[in-house]
């Protein structure tokens, strides 16, 4: 008998769900193959575009709103921190300075200074001073504790492709997008360099430089570290011309492997005007606690105990 109750059950449980569709609903999502003209572009095409649109900028002076947010996937959160007004400076071939302002009162949230090699961060909420290189990364509940210049760097600018330790290939792929204008999911082809990148062990993928086929403009790029693991994930909208160049007046920044996000809009941008050595100087105020992250690193490797090692100083900043 128990055999047949349980298919009895089971039947009856079927019949339900099957015509009350009270408990499960299916819903069929509609993806539509994108209509828009495209245009093609050989492999060496997009090279020189990427090489093009990458030796136009030497110097980028930009006054930004900054929006931004940090999620936990461990805890099951996403902060999001109120917009906030922001300067950057870029000079080539690898200096950088970008300072954000607290909101209404507009004191210095945080200062941060790097030469390409080195960077320094002034951190207010803090009091904290940080010194390191630019690869030195510790967790922390503090999303600006975080940042690093070479990110924001990497995405503001597009570097060329290197012929003497770099090789670009050509990928076809596609991307999935919500059409604004018919708010279907839709599905477009596009363009995708690969750059492999020479190491010492061989070559390993440093960037994907994703191109829009409507325009062929690069409108993303994701930044990979030594491992293959995606460190930066740079997307580009709303192009406009600053001194003769295009460039985005919207570019969203997506850091996987801290969980945060930075959303840069362009409030003014002036491109190759010249920028001066001591606009990137950056001192540690009094009051303000010195963490030297290459120090910290060290003695942890060494299984010191904390103290034991005398306190580093902060580099002299260069003039």
């Amino acid at each position: 008998m128990k055999p047949f109750r349980l298919s009895t059950t089971l039947a009856a449980l079927v019949l339900v769900f099957t015509t009350t569709g009270c408990l499960f609903h299916t819903r069929t999502v509609e993806t539509r193959l994108s209509t828009a003209k495209l245009q093609t572009a050989t492999q060496q095409e997009l090279i020189d575009r990427l090489n093009q649109d990458a030796g136009q900028i030497k110097t980028l002076n930009a006054t930004v709103d900054i929006d931004s947010s940090v999620g936990d996937v461990k805890r099951g959160k996403n902060t999001s921190f109120k917009e906030i007004r922001g300067y950057i400076l870029v000079r080539k071939p690898n200096m950088l300075r970008m300072i954000g302002l607290y909101p209404i009162v507009h004191n210095k949230a945080f200062d941060i200074v790097s030469d390409g090699e080195q960077f320094k961060l002034l951190v207010s909420a803090s009091s904290k001073f940080y010194v390191g290189h630019n690869q030195v990364i510790e967790g922390s509940d503090n999303p600006l504790d975080t940042l690093r210049p070479q990110a924001i760097y990497d995405a503001l600018l597009l570097q060329a492709v290197d012929p003497q330790n770099e090789i670009a290939v050509l990928e076809n792929s596609s991307e999935t997008f919500l059409d604004a204008r018919t708010h279907k999911m839709t599905v477009q082809p596009n363009y995708v360099l690969d750059v492999v990148r020479k190491h010492d062990g061989g070559w390993k993928l440093a960037r994907k430089v994703i191109f829009d086929r409507t325009n062929l403009v690069p409108h993303r790029q994701i930044v990979f570290d030594d491992n293959g693991n995606p460190v930066t994930d740079a997307s580009y909208q709303f192009f406009k011309e600053y001194d003769g160049v295009q460039f985005p007046s919207f570019i969203d920044i997506k850091r996987p492997q801290e969980e945060y996000n930075i959303r840069l809009i362009m409030v003014k941008l002036a491109i190759n005007q010249p920028i001066k050595d001591d606009q990137f100087a950056l001192q540690q105020p009094p009051g303000f606690t010195l963490v030297n992250l290459d120090e910290r690193n060290k003695n942890a490797s060494n299984n010191t105990t904390p103290g034991a090692a005398n306190p580093p100083q902060a580099a002299d900043p260069k003039r």
